[in-house]
């Protein structure tokens, strides 16, 4: 795991010098060494420079350094992630001849470019980004991983003479770093956050910054011009009957465990005691040659601590169980570094930060998480709740919006009594806006996540600005999200939605960031790409049903473990944040939403905002503590990181 930074086009001393800053930036995601190349000045002063911030962790010799260089064909690569299964692809490779000077993946991503050249992104499994500079094509090529679990961002800055410069980072703020880039705040990126909770989409958070897209590979010219990512997978949503056998999805998962236990330093597992934690545990538990190391956080609020569930497993499985206690006091004095942990705002990515941290301060260096599951095989309440809601609103399709709007307004009252100063902001609430949606299955599933109604976010937003975005989704991905459902089941599209929406764009990117700012890899083996593509081919039955209870992934993986232990209801990870935040910090939180001047900054009207505390504050009914803090972690982050509606000066 580590972080990489590229620029190409125009080179001079002031593009050598700004990514050395970005390189630098990125320290936390690779301490144990760095290096930059750059290739000798090319016609009309055009070049490329390869950076890289590494964090050992398979062959942890200075010889797997990089960037790395290939003799024969002069290629040279920054990479960042883990390639599983990188043996067997070595082992093919050896066989057509190649030799090999390290045990590093690195080594053996470079040499599958030679053989196969892009092409070769479709034999990887893994997480990963890469830049490669093909010395003879004399382009750069980038890549991503499938699910997008590894990020990399772009931006293209031009100088006097209109000389152009393209730069790469494995993060949005290693990229402010670089001095050239304009904090302008992106209107369309603005409002895809007010409605979910986190930037949707590829363009980021600051004007000009892009992201490139999972599963998608771009080659770049010495021009330094803009990608054109070429896809090179999608999430599988399957249109036949499917199968019952579980056999293929059995021998994937327990394929992906071994494989994801490949390291030179420690290795555990987040053991919450839930279904996926403990899949994930059990798996690793049996693939493993010596005993796993478990870690569980414990809260002194008995109303969020699981801790005891995952005891029970941990010792049914017999791992080296550690418990790590986080306290309200622990929580304020770590605050501000998980705040400051985030790449791009979101009203989540902190509980992970103070996961990361107590297991990384532990010693250990890589972790394994149970994320995926609930996305692959139906345990979040959306699977069954938005076929509901969209047959609904397809029979409801044929009234005018102003009965709609009364209707809604009927049943939320007997719902939640009457409003105060703000509506509830629940399902209740948004029942409107899900009433409108006309059956379309992508609309239900985006009010369904929504944040706010449709109606106060464009009293909270510019009304040009809340246009940008229909539901919390540019249209160009609106459209992309109703092709990739289109046709199939329900269920599936359920999936496939919480896969490249949900866990895409908020789960996987700030499980990045909060871990990185550690220096800890977090690997994540139910979503290894053949994973997926065994669990689709499964029945509808037999993957999602019943509802609720995983209990496809429950029949594979928790053979031997006492079902009693996971017949509870579902909770998730969560911290008593709100509680915890009701304390000491609820002054500052009281002060950023009600500063009139930072609102109106970023594009936020002040006098909505301040009644949103106002009305969380009384005990509004409907008004929950997740509204209140994406707006907190949005104002926070712009000021931290000087980005508003005007912008800062900035460029070469």
């Amino acid at each position: 795991m580590c972080g990489i930074a590229v620029s190409i086009g125009h080179i001079d001393s002031a593009v050598e010098a700004a990514l050395e800053r970005v390189n630098t930036a990125q320290l936390h995601r690779g301490p144990d060494a760095g290096a930059l190349w750059r290739s000798p000045t090319m016609d009309k002063e055009r070049g490329v420079q390869l950076a890289h911030r590494r964090l050992s962790i398979v062959d942890l010799s200075e010889a797997a350094n990089q960037p790395m260089h290939d003799e024969e064909t002069g290629n040279v690569l920054v990479y960042n992630g883990e390639i599983y299964g990188f043996e067997e692809l070595r082992a093919e490779l050896v066989a057509l001849g190649n030799r090999f000077h390290t045990r590093s993946d690195t080594e053996v991503l470079l040499r599958a470019y030679a053989v196969w050249g892009p092409e070769c992104v479709k034999r990887l499994r893994g997480m990963f980004v890469f830049a490669l500079w093909d010395a003879r094509k004399r382009v750069l090529v980038v890549a991503r991983d499938r699910l997008g679990i590894k990020p990399l961002y772009y931006a293209r800055v031009v100088g006097k003479k209109g000389r152009a410069t393209l730069f790469f980072a494995s993060e949005l703020r290693s990229l402010l770093a670089s001095e050239l880039l304009e904090r302008r705040i992106s209107p369309a990126a603005l409002a895809t956050y007010g409605w979910n909770g986190f930037v949707n989409g590829d363009q980021a958070i600051v004007l000009g910054v892009f992201e490139l897209p999972a599963a998608h590979w771009a080659e770049i010219s010495l021009e330094g011009e803009l990608p054109k990512p070429r896809r090179y997978w999608s999430v599988p949503v399957p249109q036949g009957p499917g199968t019952d056998d579980l056999s293929e999805l059995r021998a994937e998962l327990e394929r992906a465990a071994r494989e994801h236990l490949v390291s030179d330093v420690p290795v555990g597992v987040f053991l919450s005691g839930g279904i996926d934690s403990s899949a994930v545990s059990a798996l690793t538990a049996r693939a493993g040659s010596g005993k796993i190391c478990t870690f569980t956080i414990a809260f002194d609020d008995p109303a969020f601590d699981e801790s005891r569930y995952a005891r029970q497993v941990s010792e049914q499985l017999g791992t080296q169980h550690r418990e790590i206690l986080l306290t309200e006091q622990a929580f304020g004095e770590q605050l501000e570094a998980a705040l400051g942990c985030l790449d791009q705002p979101s009203f989540d990515a902190i509980n992970t930060y103070f996961v990361s941290r107590a297991v990384r301060e532990a010693g250990i260096t890589v972790a394994l998480a149970g994320t995926g599951g609930d996305e692959i095989f139906g345990g979040y309440k959306s699977f069954a709740e938005i076929p509901r809601g969209a047959r609904v609103s397809r029979r409801l399709r044929g009234l005018p919006k102003g009965a709609l709007r009364a209707f809604a307004s009927v049943v939320t009252r007997a719902a939640m009594g009457a409003p105060g100063a703000i509506p509830p902001q629940t399902r209740w609430g948004k029942l409107e806006d899900a009433l409108g949606c006309g059956g379309d299955l992508v609309d239900v599933y985006q009010v369904s996540y929504g944040l706010f109604s449709g109606r106060f976010l464009s009293e909270m937003l510019d009304g040009d600005v809340a246009r940008e975005a229909v539901r919390g989704v540019v249209p160009s991905r609106r459209e992309e999200l109703r092709e990739l459902v289109a046709g199939t089941t329900p269920l599936r599209a359920i999936s496939a939605l919480e896969l490249t929406n949900f866990l895409e764009q908020r789960l996987l990117r700030d499980t990045d960031a909060a871990s990185m700012a550690v220096s800890l890899e977090v690997r994540v083996p139910l979503l290894d790409h053949l994973v997926i593509e065994a669990a689709a081919r499964l029945s509808d039955r037999r993957r999602f049903e019943p509802l609720g209870r995983k209990q496809a992934l429950r029949d594979v993986a928790l053979g031997g473990l006492d079902p009693a232990i996971f017949d509870r209801p579902k909770s998730g990870f969560v911290l008593p944040i709100e509680r915890w935040a009701r304390g000491g910090m609820l002054r500052e939180v009281a002060d950023t939403l009600q500063d009139a001047r930072a609102c109106r900054a970023i594009g936020l009207a002040p006098e909505p905002v301040s009644r949103l505390w106002k009305a969380f504050e009384a005990g509004a009914p409907g008004i929950y503590w997740s509204r209140v803090w994406s707006v907190f972690a949005l104002l926070r982050w712009c000021a931290k990181h000087s980005v508003s509606l005007s912008g800062s000066g900035a460029g070469l």
